[in-house]
């Protein structure tokens, strides 16, 4: 399309310009309208889905922490939606689940995918739940090598414990004593956390 006014001309030689030049370019300017009208509505269509999604996940998810056992409604979150945070969530709820029962290698093969997840708060629990299960096991250094060293502040005294409960396992006392105290300096006073590791500590010496 050309530019449709020239400099120079008088206001009424532009008016007509501007009326042969909308009856010349009316196809193009439909078109152009229906394109860019078209695109909203395709991106609130596509809002709307993501939302009706993730409510659809949601629901799924508090139907299996009501009821884990519903092999129904796993089956159906994990095929329909596989990128959701819920279906996460509840490869964390079923690891818990594996666990109570004793199942402790079910529990890891819900939890070890998950390490490596873009959301830092489900690989973070990942990553502590997986060194726990392995704890349980009595695999300690396993334990330790999925921990790895934490890069997320927020988690610092719940890796620092979980590293001192390996140590502690491995007999290792004094690299015990060291995480303990790490983890009970980054807790604050009123924490049950950090009165069950001073008691670990205390046990200690």
């Amino acid at each position: 399309m050309k530019n449709f006014i020239e400099v120079g001309k008088t206001e009424e030689e532009q008016a007509e310009q501007v009326k042969k030049w909308i009856k010349e370019n009316t196809l193009q300017i439909v078109i152009g309208i229906s394109l860019g009208l078209g695109g909203i509505w395709g991106f609130d269509y596509y809002k709307n889905q993501q939302y009706q999604q993730a409510t659809q996940a949601r629901e799924y998810y508090l139907l299996l922490a009501a009821n884990p056992s519903n092999n129904k409604i796993l089956t159906t979150l994990k095929e329909k939606y596989t990128d959701s945070a819920y279906t996460q969530q509840v490869d964390l709820l079923m690891a818990k689940q594996a666990v109570s029962k004793g199942n402790y290698q079910v529990a890891l093969d819900y939890l070890l995918p998950l390490v490596g997840n873009e959301d830092e708060f489900i690989a973070q629990n990942a990553k502590l739940r997986a060194a726990s299960v392995y704890l349980e096991m009595g695999n300690t250094d396993k334990a330790l090598t999925v921990l790895g060293d934490n890069s997320n502040e927020a988690f610092n005294a719940l890796y620092e414990h979980t590293k001192g409960d390996a140590y502690f396992a491995k007999n290792d006392f004094s690299a015990a004593k060291k995480h303990y105290q790490l983890a009970l300096t980054q807790l604050p006073d009123d924490s049950r956390l950090k009165s069950l590791i001073q008691v670990k500590f205390n046990d200690i010496n």
